[in-house]
C-alpha cells in the first residue's frame, strides 16, 4: 500500500520559510515494505532498471552484484553536471522536503535512513548547493537532484549559514554521518520533479503576494487619479461570476471610505477610466484564476511519486512518472500571469505620469521642465514589461531529446520554473514604481484622505521613500519599496473573502 500524499501548500511555504517537516508517524511501515519487496525481486537474479543496470540508453547493461554500490555512486557522481547560478536556499529547504516527502510514500524500494537522511539536512539547515541549471525537466530533475545527493554521501558542497562548505565538513558540522547508498537508492534521489516543483511552487508564493501587492498599488492609483465608482460597485463582475468578483470584492475593501472619491463624485465630466483602472478585477481575476490551476497542480505534485522504478506491492515497475510535464505547464500559466500584472501596472502608471488622463501634474512634480520626475521611472517599468513579455514565451513546447533519444521528449520545466523568479523580481519592482508614482500623486489631494488600507500603504511607501519636490537618484526609492513588496508588507493590506 502506498502512504497518502499530505502536505499543502501552507504548510510547504512554512518550510520554506524555516519551519519543520512532519511526516505521519507511520511513515515508516510502507517505506520498509517497499525496501523488503525491492529486496526479494532482486533474489530472483531478474534484471531490474536502475538497480543492476545501466541507465538510459545503458539499460541493457547488466551489472554484477559486487558493483552494485559502486553503480549508485557513480550514477550521482557523473550525472552532478549543473552549472549557473546556485539556487536560493528557501528553495533547496523546499526540494529537500519534496524529495522526502516523495521518498516516504514508500513506492520508492529505499531504506527509512535515506529519508531520515533528508530529513535531518532539512532540520539542521545543511543545505546542499545546487546549481540552477541543467536539468530538462524529464528523466527527473537528475543534475540538480545529483548535487543534492553529494552531500547525503559526503561529498559536493553544502550551505552552513552564509558559507559554502565541503559536504563531509558541512555533514560533520551538523553532527551528521554520510549516508552509504543501497541498491536503487542513488537512482531513487536523482529521479523526480522535485526541482522544477520546488521553484514552480517558490515562484507560486510569490506570485500571490504580488498579485495581491498589484491590487494595492492598483486601487492607489484609482483614488490618485480620481477614478470612478466602477470599482466600488460588485454589480459588474456579479453578472460574469469568475474570480474577478473576488478581485472586486478585495479592491472595494480597499477603496472604502476614501474622502477623495466623495469629493469628485458630482460634477465630473469624465463618463469612463481608461482600462488599466476600469478593467482590474476582470485582469487580476484571470491572472488568480492561473494561480489558483497553477496551486491545485503543484500540491499534487509535491504529494507524488515522481522517481523510477516504482515498487508498488510485489512489483517493480518501470513508468514515466518523473515527466515533469504538468509542472511544465503550470509554470507556463503562471508566467502569463505575472506578465499581465506587470503590463496593466504599467499602463497605470503611464497614465499617472500623463497629465492629460490623470489631471496630476506632469510626471507628478511640480516645476516640470526643471524636473522630470517620474518620467525615466515610467521607462524603466516599460522595459521591466518588455523583459517579462519575452520571459512569457512558453518552454513547455520546447522539447530537445536528451540521452541519445532514449529521453526524446522532454518537458523543460526546470527552466519554464526558474525564469518565473526573474519574472517575479521584474515584476515587484513595477509594482514598487507604480506604488511610488501612486502616493505621489494622492499628495496632490490632500488634505483629502484616502481609504484606510490605502493610507496605511502609503504610510509605507514614505517610511521608506520621501515626496517627490525635486529630483534626485529615483533608484534607491524603487529599491526600498521594491524590498517591501518582497517582505509581503503591501500583500497583508488585502483582505479576501470567500474564493
Amino acid at each position: 500500500m502506498i502512504a497518502p500524499g499530505f502536505a499543502t501548500l501552507p504548510a510547504l511555504r512554512a518550510v520554506m520559510e524555516g519551519g519543520p517537516l512532519a511526516l505521519p508517524a507511520d511513515w515508516r511501515g510502507p517505506v520498509e515494505a517497499s525496501a523488503a519487496a525491492l529486496a526479494a525481486r532482486m533474489a530472483t537474479g531478474e534484471a531490474i532498471y536502475g538497480v543492476n543496470t545501466g541507465f538510459g540508453k545503458l539499460a541493457g547493461t547488466r551489472i554484477p552484484a559486487e558493483k552494485l554500490a559502486q553503480l549508485q555512486l557513480n550514477l550521482v557522481r557523473s550525472h552532478a553536471a549543473g552549472v549557473g547560478p546556485l539556487l536560493p536556499r528557501p528553495v533547496v529547504r523546499l526540494i529537500l522536503a519534496l524529495k522526502a516527502l516523495s521518498l516516504a510514500r514508500g513506492a520508492s524500494g529505499v531504506a527509512p535512513a535515506t529519508v531520515e537522511a533528508l530529513l535531518a539536512l532539512l532540520a539542521a539547515d545543511v543545505l546542499p548547493a545546487i546549481p540552477a541549471r541543467g536539468s530538462v525537466g524529464a528523466s527527473g530533475d537528475l543534475a540538480p537532484l545529483a548535487h543534492l545527493a553529494l552531500v547525503l554521501i559526503g561529498e559536493g558542497e553544502a550551505f552552513v549559514g552564509e558559507a559554502v562548505l565541503p559536504g563531509a565538513e558541512a555533514l560533520a558540522r551538523a553532527g551528521l554521518a554520510p549516508l552509504a547508498l543501497g541498491p536503487k537508492e542513488g537512482l531513487a534521489l536523482l529521479n523526480g520533479t522535485q526541482v522544477s516543483t520546488a521553484l514552480a511552487l517558490a515562484a507560486l508564493f510569490a506570485a500571490e503576494d504580488l498579485l495581491a501587492t498589484s491590487l494595492v498599488a492598483g486601487a492607489l492609483s484609482v483614488d490618485a487619479a480620481r477614478g470612478s465608482d466602477t470599482l466600488r460597485c460588485p454589480h459588474p463582475c456579479a453578472a460574469r461570476p469568475a474570480r474577478a468578483d473576488r478581485v472586486a470584492a478585495a479592491l472595494r475593501a480597499l477603496l472604502a471610505g476614501s474622502a477623495i472619491r466623495d469629493s469628485h463624485r458630482d460634477g465630473d465630466p469624465r463618463v469612463q477610466d481608461p482600462y488599466s483602472l476600469r478593467c482590474q478585477p476582470q485582469v487580476a481575476g484571470a491572472c488568480l484564476d492561473l494561480l489558483g490551476h497553477a496551486a491545485q497542480v503543484l500540491e499534487r505534485e509535491a504529494n507524488a511519486v515522481t522517481d523510477n522504478p516504482l515498487v508498488i506491492g510485489a512489483e517493480v515497475l518501470s513508468g514515466g512518472n518523473f515527466h515533469a510535464e504538468p509542472v511544465a505547464f503550470a509554470a507556463d500559466a503562471m508566467a502569463l500571469a505575472l506578465a499581465e500584472l506587470g503590463a496593466i501596472a504599467e499602463r497605470r502608471i503611464a497614465l499617472l505620469v500623463d497629465p492629460v488622463l490623470s489631471g496630476l501634474p506632469a510626471f507628478l512634480v511640480r516645476d516640470g521642465g526643471l524636473n522630470s520626475g517620474f518620467m525615466i521611472a515610467q521607462v524603466t517599468a516599460a522595459a521591466l514589461v518588455a523583459e517579462n513579455r519575452a520571459l512569457a514565451a512558453p518552454r513547455s513546447t520546447d522539447s530537445i531529446p536528451t540521452s541519445a533519444n532514449q529521453e526524446d521528449h522532454v518537458s523543460m520545466a526546470t527552466g519554464a520554473a526558474l525564469r518565473l523568479h526573474d519574472m517575479a523580481e521584474n515584476l515587484a519592482a513595477i509594482l514598487a514604481i507604480e506604488l511610488l508614482a501612486a502616493a505621489q500623486g494622492l499628495e496632490f489631494h490632500r488634505p483629502l484622505q484616502s481609504a484606510p488600507p490605502l493610507e496605511a500603504a502609503h504610510g509605507l511607501v514614505r517610511g521608506v521613500a520621501a515626496a517627490w519636490d525635486a529630483d534626485r537618484a529615483m533608484a534607491p526609492d524603487i529599491a526600498a519599496v521594491q524590498a517591501l513588496v518582497e517582505r509581503g508588507r503591501f500583500a497583508a493590506l488585502v483582505a479576501w473573502g470567500e474564493a
